[in-house]
């Protein structure tokens, strides 16, 4: 079937096989390329209109019990670490609160001390944001113990983050190194079964196929996830991975947008963590509709892919990220409209 075809099925709410999602995922044509991009685009606007979420992003501690391969925060690698107070992490909630954001990002490596006592600290640390912002709340802690979930839920998180980065086992073998597979799909279908909306990723550059990629991103879709993205590959010093040639974001862009294709009314982040704000807008232009790792300039905090790209210049914070969305003819959504997205999906999860 013509590239030409399988797009505009999709769009017509045809699911696709996978052959012809690797099809789309491996699309090289400029012309195909710019069809594909102004598909997706339409799916989005169609399902939600102009508005865009943004999310505020605190990583508050870079301790981290694995060693994964491309990681700069690999237990294994030398380097200057954090732990923000519980004081810090309420503060810096309660000022991307006041700036506008729909959600604040909780993440960490797999931090031993948050770990430690059935994760005491950490479901302390959510009850507490909870209590001093009225707006979303997404856990990004890595993989935790099955009992962990409810309570998580209880202290008042909205979402659980976990990204898989590929479904084939082999190269997440190679990637996640010494960690389950399976464990690591469970993490979503555990936190779904205690009522948490769920967010899953792949990573892209690392030596997948487009083949690879159209199974990870019908994977994440068929696992009920509610946020799904993808985010290209940024070698990190100090790694096996480190002297990689990086790919340019087209890979990234095409599976944006396929995934919009694929999965219209899910939500989809455009990353800050790879190339910053000047990423901003083709990831928007491929299908997003979510702007992913607003960062608080001068807090002495770290972005994960970019520990340190366009954070202290002011151009991840939320006011610059709303004045280049809306010089693109978007609107950051209200905190009401968020949460009304919130309810509905988590009606629907109690469905399930």
């Amino acid at each position: 079937m013509e590239i030409t075809e399988i797009i505009s099925k999709t769009e017509k709410g045809v699911r696709p096989n996978i052959d012809e999602v690797t099809e789309l995922m491996a699309i090289t044509d400029r012309s195909e390329l710019d069809d594909l991009y102004a598909a997706a685009r339409r799916v989005r606007d169609k399902e939600f209109g102009n508005r865009v979420f943004i999310y505020g992003f605190v990583y508050f501690s870079t301790y981290c019990k694995n060693n994964c391969a491309f990681c700069y925060y690999r237990r294994t690698n030398e380097l200057p670490r954090y732990r923000k107070t519980k004081e810090e992490v309420l503060a810096l909630s309660g000022s991307l609160e006041d700036a506008g954001v729909n959600l604040v990002d909780l993440t960490m490596g797999e931090d031993p001390k948050m770990y430690a006592d059935g994760n005491r600290e950490l479901i302390d640390l959510v009850k507490s944001v909870r209590d001093t912002v009225d707006i979303g709340i997404m856990l990004s802690p890595g993989a935790l113990p099955r009992e962990t979930f409810a309570k998580v839920k209880e202290a008042g998180a909205d979402w659980f983050a976990c990204y898989q980065e590929t479904y084939n086992k082999e190269l997440f073998c190679k990637l996640r190194l010494e960690q389950d597979y399976q464990n690591r799909i469970d993490q979503r279908v555990w936190a779904r079964e205690a009522g948490l909306l769920t967010e899953d990723g792949m990573l892209v550059g690392m030596g997948e196929s487009p083949r690879d990629r159209a199974d990870a991103a019908l994977r994440m879709g068929s696992l009920g996830c509610q946020q799904i993205r993808a985010m290209t590959f940024v070698p990190q010093a100090g790694t096996p991975m480190e002297h990689i040639v990086p790919h340019d974001s087209t890979e990234e862009l095409k599976a944006i947008a396929v995934m919009r294709l694929l999965f219209p009314d899910r939500l989809i982040p455009a990353t800050l963590d790879v190339e910053g704000i000047a990423g901003m807008r083709t990831r928007i232009d491929a299908g997003a509709n979510v702007v992913t790792s607003i960062i608080p300039p001068y807090q002495e905090l770290a972005g994960v892919a970019q520990p340190e790209l366009n954070i202290n210049d002011g151009h991840r914070s939320v006011d610059y990220v709303i004045e280049m969305l809306e010089n693109m003819g978007r609107r950051v959504a209200s905190q009401s409209e968020y949460r009304t997205f919130l309810t509905e999906r988590e009606a629907e999860i109690k469905k399930v």
